[in-house]
């Protein structure tokens, strides 16, 4: 971890996270994109028309049948190189700390993030996609279809940051 890049900053807070883990996972790919620092990512992947490609392991190909009927798709991954256990953070552009989990911050005790992306195209175990924010070489977690009628919440809202209920 870069502690230029991934530090604690001024009102942040950790978790004392537990020394064992409580679940195993398997990376199932990488994520292929041009940028190779956190710093030089879009803040989410509205931001770029940038060509990225997921690279599935061979293990996992036949799970790609039929994924050329989706047109979006949403991508977990795991941030590893981010920051575990920040609880509080800073953002730069705030005027006060926020909870972790009001962010999309990759720093958090999980670092698993999400993208929905437009699916390009597939060419064998490699699916070219538009939407990503990571860093290159991003392990992947899972792929599941994007509905819209399901996953989209037009009337979802987040509320200034700091601000209690």
């Amino acid at each position: 971890m870069n502690a230029d890049e991934f530090g604690i900053r001024p009102g942040e807070e950790m978790a004392n996270l537990p020394a064992d883990f409580d679940a195993g996972l398997h990376f199932i790919g990488r994520l292929r994109t041009p940028w190779r620092t956190r710093s030089g990512c879009p803040k989410n992947g509205l931001q770029t028309e940038a060509l990225c490609t997921v690279e599935i392991d061979a293990p996992y190909v036949p799970g790609l049948r039929t994924i050329t009927g989706c047109t979006h798709l949403i991508l977990l991954y795991w941030m590893d190189r981010a920051t575990r256990g920040l609880v509080v953070q800073q953002p730069r552009h705030a005027d006060g700390p926020r909870g972790t989990f009001s962010l999309r911050s990759p720093a958090r005790p999980n670092p698993i993030a999400l993208s929905v992306v437009d699916l390009l195209g597939r060419e064998g175990d490699v699916l070219r996609v538009r939407g990503l924010d990571c860093i290159d070489g991003t392990p992947l977690l899972d792929i599941k279809p994007y509905y819209a009628s399901t996953d989209s919440r037009p009337n979802a809202q987040v509320g200034r940051a700091g601000a209690e209920r």
